[in-house]
């Protein structure tokens, strides 16, 4: 049988079948054909992928991607299409007032699939430097239920950010929003954790299947103290892991790294891990603030993790069968099954000396990256070095951006 593209010869890791082998992988059309050892060389393309690791495409759930309309959006197409990310999920970039604009803009001319968690907030996350539910008269949780029931096709769910800045005097009157706005649709809710709020309060009100993310992140601005206390959000002062959270996670809710510019800490993942608790889902924060520094990329982010002592099947599993079945896409993402739709990604496992930083400027020295090859979405194959020019429009307007929001005119040219 002739197919219209077969990637040979690769490692192939899909956790969502237990797959960890070599085999080859056919593509008709944006299906995948056939998964087997040796399918042969009948086929109008061929890729080679000896001593590369291939995967079902990656999936982030967790980034801001509504550019020219909020403060975080980066337009994310190329970017993901370059690192193996075939479905990204805007986290709450669009509030329901505005989702209309991101579906037709954004998600609709996307090679990538794009989805999105719909914020509680109406006007979503459309200005970064005033926190959106200080004004709790934006919360509408009917018209967002209302969204998320009617467009399934982009919307995943609901979001709120549960920090002091961005709350202020409402406490949990936002979270208790959101979740009934998640309730009347069906779907689950993710959350931000900050500090100035009780997390245990928080993960009282919720529910199976919702999702906390920035779950390594630490209380503090700087650098964890080396001494005693912890600081961090689901690390107590003891140092281990809070009883509420291993409550939590017992009842279902699900624990994602939400890298981001401010969310991802050494030493509360060490401390995590050490005590055998793991993240759930690999995602990263990525925005125009976050972009070129700290988080870079999906695989970088995910050797992170690798260098902190994941295995590689592990760290597969958190960026493509789990991050696909906590958006209640399990069926059709994160997975190489026959039938299923052609997102996959291919991946070198480079060894040398590579420095990782987390949001604190603290660095450590690891010796792996996961470094992309190639990209197939929907049978489409995408080479990284094909998208540099997309790429690097793409940083330069992040840039302006974030100069513009934090009012370094001078950087755009301005007086």
């Amino acid at each position: 049988m002739s197919y219209d593209l077969l990637l040979k010869n690769a490692t192939v890791i899909d956790p969502s079948q237990d797959l960890d082998g070599e085999y080859d992988v056919a593509v008709n059309g944006d299906r995948i054909a056939a998964v087997a050892p040796d399918i042969g060389e009948e086929a109008r393309q061929i890729i080679d992928l000896k001593d590369k690791i291939l995967t079902p495409g990656w999936v982030d759930i967790h980034a801001h991607v509504y550019a020219g309309a909020t403060t975080w959006g980066f337009k994310a197409d190329a970017f993901c299409l370059a690192t193996g990310v075939t479905t990204i999920v805007d986290a709450g970039s669009p509030g329901w007032a505005n989702f209309l604009g991101f579906k037709e803009f954004i998600a609709d001319p996307a090679r990538t699939q794009i989805l999105t968690f719909i914020h509680i907030s109406g006007i979503g996350l459309t200005y970064g430097p005033v926190g959106e539910m200080t004004d709790i008269t934006y919360a509408a949780p009917e018209q967002t239920a209302c969204v998320v029931e009617n467009w399934p096709e982009v919307c995943v769910g609901v979001k709120v950010r549960m920090g002091a800045m961005q709350v202020d005097d409402n406490g949990l009157e936002p979270l208790r929003l959101a979740v009934q706005a998640a309730d009347a649709a069906g779907c689950p809710l993710m959350v931000h954790i900050g500090p100035g709020l009780s997390l245990p309060d928080m993960l009282d009100l919720m529910r199976p299947g919702d999702i906390v993310t920035h779950c390594y992140k630490s209380a503090l601005a700087g650098p964890l103290p080396e001494g005693d206390g912890s600081e961090g959000l689901i690390v107590g002062d003891d140092l281990q892991v809070l009883p509420q959270v291993r409550a939590a996670r017992q009842r279902g809710i699900l624990f994602d790294v939400g890298h981001g510019g401010g969310s991802f800490n050494f030493r509360v993942a060490r401390l995590a891990l050490a005590q055998d608790f793991r993240s759930d889902v690999i995602s990263t924060d990525l925005h125009v603030h976050s972009l070129e520094d700290p988080v870079y990329s999906m695989p970088e982010t995910a050797a992170k993790l690798l260098h902190l002592g994941l295995e590689l099947p592990e760290v597969v599993r958190q960026v493509t069968a789990a991050p696909a079945a906590a958006i209640g896409r399990g069926d059709e993402l994160g997975t190489l099954r026959v039938g299923t739709v052609a997102d996959l990604a291919a991946f070198n496992i480079a060894e040398g000396a590579f420095t990782f930083e987390d949001v604190h400027e603290q660095r450590e020295e690891g010796g792996r990256m996961i470094e992309p090859v190639v990209t197939v979405r929907r049978g489409e194959v995408y080479w990284p070095g094909d998208l540099q020019e997309e790429i690097e429009e793409t940083r330069r307007r992040a840039r302006q951006m974030d100069a513009l929001c934090k009012g370094d005119f001078g950087a755009l040219g301005w007086t």
